[in-house]
């Protein structure tokens, strides 16, 4: 049978020579414990700062445009509570996401006192990943933005500006699911505030200046007169001009809609992958499953933390994923 190359690159991996840990140097300066993990990556920050752009923008269009100038007070209190604790979550669990060390392999590692150290036994192989110089674990993969593997990764999210793997990812599914929920909320905000506008305020706005295209031409003549026309208050839907709100909320609504179904797919395909504890890498290359199978309610508290508490929903509970070792190198 013949081997297609990439089965041809794990095999020549498997050899002892592959391994060469006398060319493997440790980083000179180790990074102290403690150290904030931050990815300076041009793009990825970029994207990270559109991101709280967006939620910025969103907070001030729900607020100044559609709660303040509401005479309903219990609505406008009880939305603007919900909101602005979804948003909290939501930029609290990006940056957890974001600064959050996802699973890194330490750097350099493949030295020899190391390969000793791991007291292999006979006909036991380790992997050796050749642009990071380190000991790969199983289910580690090398990340070209990070430039380091890392355990259990999922995929680059440029939004979070990191890697998405062992130690973040429940990170960045509560992130998904509190834009998910925003956006939702906010379209259905935009959907009562366009109906009562129209209905109420805005249509009182047109009728009380009953202008016909007659009336039209002179109320010209009088402003040409200097008679003022018929002013009529619209602060009751906005504290802004009636096209400026709709501009303002049809951008609203665009960006809720846009967002609502992009992190509504990925918070599905990343719940679907916690359960069945495979990686998007490990579907898309359709790799050989050689970990042990466990239920999805394990698999679930494997990501967001053992038992099950309040805390699976917050992004300031680290999860606690027991004491099994994540350094899994032999295969």
């Amino acid at each position: 049978m013949m081997l297609i190359p990439t089965h041809h690159f794990r095999d020549i991996e498997r050899k002892p020579e592959y391994l060469q840990p006398e060319k493997c140097i440790p980083p000179p300066h180790p990074s102290p414990v403690g150290t904030m993990w931050f990815i300076r990556d041009g793009c990825g920050i970029a994207c990270a700062i559109v991101t709280w752009f967006l939620v910025l923008y969103a907070e001030f269009v729900v607020l100044f445009v559609m709660l303040i100038p509401s005479r309903d007070y219990v609505y406008s209190i009880i939305n603007g509570i919900v909101f602005n604790l979804l948003a909290f979550l939501a930029l609290a669990s990006h940056c957890r996401a974001m600064l959050t060390d996802p699973g890194a392999v330490p750097k350099g590692n493949a030295t020899k006192e190391f390969i000793e150290s791991l007291q292999l036994k006979p006909g036991q192989v380790v992997y050796k990943c050749p642009k990071c110089c380190s000991i790969k674990p199983d289910r580690a993969h090398h990340c070209s933005v990070c430039k380091r593997c890392i355990r259990k990764m999922d995929h680059h999210c440029p939004w979070v500006n990191n890697c998405v793997g062992e130690n973040n990812q429940k990170y960045f599914v509560l992130f998904t699911m509190y834009i998910a929920l925003i956006s939702l909320h906010a379209l259905i905000m935009v959907g009562f505030h366009f109906l009562h506008c129209f209905e109420e305020d805005w249509t009182n706005l047109l009728q009380g200046y009953r202008l016909t295209r007659k009336e039209t031409a002179e109320a010209r003549i009088s402003l040409q007169g200097k008679k003022p026309p018929l002013k009529v208050s619209s602060t009751e839907c906005s504290s802004f001009s009636p096209p400026t709100t709709v501009i303002l909320l049809i951008l609203l609504c665009f960006e809720g809609l846009l967002f609502l179904i992009f992190t509504s797919v990925m918070f599905g395909t990343q719940v679907h992958s916690i359960c069945t504890d495979e990686t998007g890498i490990e579907q898309l290359k359709k790799e050989e499953r050689r970990w042990a199978k466990k239920t999805k309610w394990m698999n679930m508290k494997a990501v967001f933390g053992h038992p099950f508490s309040l805390g699976w929903a917050s992004p300031f509970a680290t999860p606690d994923q027991g004491k099994a070792d994540p350094y899994q190198y032999v295969v």
